[in-house]
């Protein structure tokens, strides 16, 4: 029985996610499967890949041909490194523990590059963030200093108006007679 290790799809449109399975070279995609080794989901930034990192191992080593994704994230994970540097240790090339050493090197520069990367995004997000905040601010300032002047003006027209009522209220006061008083006599009862 021919094997491959492939990718089987599950989620929904538009957000994908994979199951990394061993199976049959005639079984369809979604179909029948012999063995689930890990999970990838490419939706976030970078990628999430939970592999068994023995199981895959032990798959590839007993001859299951990966797809291209697979063969990437396989390599990824330092999966066929480590066949290749049992490979040398069945060869006679070096020890195990030269073998686990050199395994262990890469190991410790990818993570170093993975932690740089996470570094440099968060910054960027970071820096971005402060950007679009000052921009926003900025954005804020002209329209507080629009509603400042709007307001501004609404209140000088309002002095203007009542201004102008006063004026028209002390001219009608000028030109109307006083109407001389009437003293009211006591009720005599």
């Amino acid at each position: 029985m021919a094997t491959r290790i492939r990718l089987q799809r599950h989620g929904r449109k538009g957000y994908a996610f994979y199951s990394i399975v061993i199976a049959d070279v005639r079984a369809p995609r979604d179909g029948k499967f012999t063995e689930k080794i890990g999970t990838y989901n490419p939706n976030t930034h970078p990628a999430t890949i939970d592999l068994n990192f023995e199981r895959a191992l032990h798959w590839v080593e007993c001859g299951a041909q990966p797809t291209d994704t697979v063969r990437n994230i396989l390599s990824d994970e330092g999966v066929l490194l480590m066949k290749h540097l049992r490979g040398g240790i069945k060869k006679g090339a070096f020890d195990e523990a030269a073998a686990k050493a050199k395994f262990e090197a890469w190991k410790q520069e990818k993570d170093n590059k993975t932690a740089t990367l996470t570094g440099k995004l968060a910054e960027a997000k970071k820096t971005a963030l402060a950007a679009r905040l000052e921009a926003e601010q900025a954005t804020n300032a002209k329209i507080a200093e629009k509603v400042a002047e709007k307001k501004a003006a609404i209140a000088a027209a309002k002095a203007e108006a009542e201004a102008a009522a006063a004026q028209t209220e002390a001219e009608t006061v000028e030109e109307a007679p006083e109407a001389p008083a009437q003293e009211e006599a006591p009720a005599e009862a």
